[in-house]
């Protein structure tokens, strides 16, 4: 569907290079503790998340966010 169809669009950023989910989650969800920011950010962006599992124990597999990740910044929207 184009973009243009939809009535709501979610918000997202796309992170700088090196980002962490903590620097995501201070950025972006200032009014949160931070682990509850974090973990908010993880679960709105298992697209992102559930790949570090896979890359465990392989070199650069410290911080799997990439520039080219869409971090989704607020839950998915009710229809």
């Amino acid at each position: 569907m184009a973009v243009e169809g939809l009535t709501q669009v979610r918000k997202s950023i796309l992170p700088s290079e090196g980002d962490t989910w903590n620097e995501i989650a201070k950025r972006e969800l200032p009014g949160l503790a931070e682990d509850e920011a974090v973990a908010k950010l993880q679960s709105w962006n298992l697209h992102v998340f559930m790949r570090a599992a896979a890359g465990m124990g392989h070199a650069g597999s410290a911080n799997p966010i990439l520039p080219s990740d869409v971090i989704f910044v607020e839950p998915p929207l009710a229809s």
